[in-house]
């Protein structure tokens, strides 16, 4: 094979990949809220009882992830309709990945802070 055509994959796959693995993890998600939220009809005991194991630490990390993905997706999502209907869309496409990605950071790190808050609220106990 001559050199320099295996291809090593630039941030246009990264994105890719990233928006296949998030649109996954929210289809998942919302197929388990779809089942649980069924269990009400069948045994509301059950339903109490599986909503009371949400409320765990890890459950809210799981939750972090989940506005992660979406708004990875969101973002990442906004700038594959800029490169499919804009004609200079495929020019800028890396440029408008490292913007989604900013904007993603900066809101994470936002949403980040009402949640530390809350985790140091409840081992301090102020």
């Amino acid at each position: 094979m001559p050199a320099g055509t295996l291809y090593r994959g630039r941030e246009g796959m990264w994105s890719w990949v990233a928006h296949r693995v998030t649109g996954v993890l929210i289809f998942f998600f919302l197929f388990v809220h779809v089942l649980d939220t069924a269990l009400v009809r069948v045994s509301p005991e059950a339903y109490d009882d599986v909503v009371a194991t949400y409320k765990t630490p890890v459950v809210a990390l799981l939750e972090y992830g989940l506005v992660a993905a979406i708004l990875f997706h969101a973002l990442n999502g906004l700038r594959v309709i800029a490169v499919d209907f804009w004609s200079k869309g495929p020019r800028y496409q890396k440029q408008m990945l490292w913007g989604a990605v900013g904007v993603w950071i900066v809101l994470m790190v936002g949403a980040l802070y009402p949640v530390l808050g809350h985790a140091v609220r409840d081992v301090f106990g102020s």
